[in-house]
């Protein structure tokens, strides 16, 4: 592990959070079909009561509600709570500027005054990464961030994060992307690696695959909506995996397959953010923690993710 700068130590002593895209979110996960308001409230409780305090959001998640939804909960809660979120990077965006305009507005639905991360959410295509890195700058400067981070960057746009943050003497807090038992092209190419050379919090989106590794979907009962067809083809190959993650959980005293992929993810030295639509979903993540896979078992998970990606190639 590289060295961590005093102002992300906190991001590297959290072994899980909270993610919110599910809240609010209508096109992915059909928010007000089956779940509402009330639901990911509980879910935001349960975290809390867990000791799972870190809340990733983003202001393009339900278009601005789930930023909303978050600041409810924060002023009904009397524990501190991190929190992050994102910048989306729309094409009418163009000026460093635009980074602290939008995190002004996060900040308002938040009703925060600042917020612990703040992320890129994709890298833009109307601004290069030293304007990005500048508007990033000017954000920490301003006191409206603790520290910055970007999502969805590959190793080389990462570097060059890095580098244009350091000219400034800002560190690169975290790069946030896709990571799981079933989505590990960052491990592949190194990028994992690098963060943790560099000090970089690796932090992992999607880390159940949007539910893929919960064992409760398969070819006859796949996921709704756009999940189904994203994972038509994945789902026949899955047995294999989910049942060696069956029987490991058995031998952790009946861990379920999710608690077993969460806790394979922070295994690898990841910051896993899985999301929850209520308390009971909450709940089953909190399970993920209080225990270790032995470097055996990580070895024989990889071994089989490795023949189910391979299949699918």
């Amino acid at each position: 592990m590289g060295e961590i700068s005093s102002e992300t130590r906190f991001l590297h002593a959290i072994e899980m959070g909270l993610g919110a895209w599910q809240w609010g979110d209508r096109i992915v996960w059909q928010y007000g079909f089956g779940y509402g308001d009330e639901d990911v409230k509980g879910a935001f409780e349960t975290s809390v009561h867990e000791g799972i305090r870190f809340v990733d959001t983003a202001e393009a998640y339900g278009y601005g509600l789930s930023e909303r939804l978050l600041g409810r909960f924060i002023a009904e809660t009397d524990q501190p709570i991190l929190v992050a979120t994102k910048f989306f990077p729309f094409p009418w965006r163009f000026r460093k500027n635009s980074l602290a305009g939008a995190l002004r507005s996060s900040l308002g639905r938040i009703g925060v005054e600042s917020v612990d991360l703040y992320q890129i959410h994709w890298p833009a295509v109307t601004m290069s990464t030293d304007t990005l890195m500048d508007g990033l700058a000017l954000c920490v400067k301003e006191g409206l961030t603790r520290t910055v981070g970007v999502s969805n960057y590959n190793q080389t746009r990462m570097l060059a994060a890095y580098s244009a943050l350091a000219r400034q003497n800002i560190p690169l807090a975290s790069n946030q992307v896709h990571y799981s038992l079933l989505n590990r092209t960052m491990e592949k190419n190194g990028t994992l690696a690098r963060c943790n050379e560099l000090g970089i919090r690796f932090i992992a989106y999607s880390p159940i695959e949007k539910g893929l590794l919960t064992g409760k979907y398969n070819p006859g009962n796949p996921p709704s909506g756009t999940r189904g067809r994203q994972y038509a083809s994945l789902l026949p190959k899955l047995q294999p995996l989910l049942k060696l993650m069956t029987e490991i959980g058995q031998d952790h005293g009946g861990k379920s397959n999710s608690q077993v992929a969460l806790n394979w993810t922070i295994c690898k030295g990841a910051l896993p953010i899985p999301g929850a639509k209520n308390a009971a979903q909450a709940q089953e993540n909190a399970g993920a923690l209080g225990w270790r896979l032995t470097e055996a078992e990580v070895a024989r998970l990889d071994e089989v993710s490795d023949q189910v990606l391979g299949e699918n190639k």
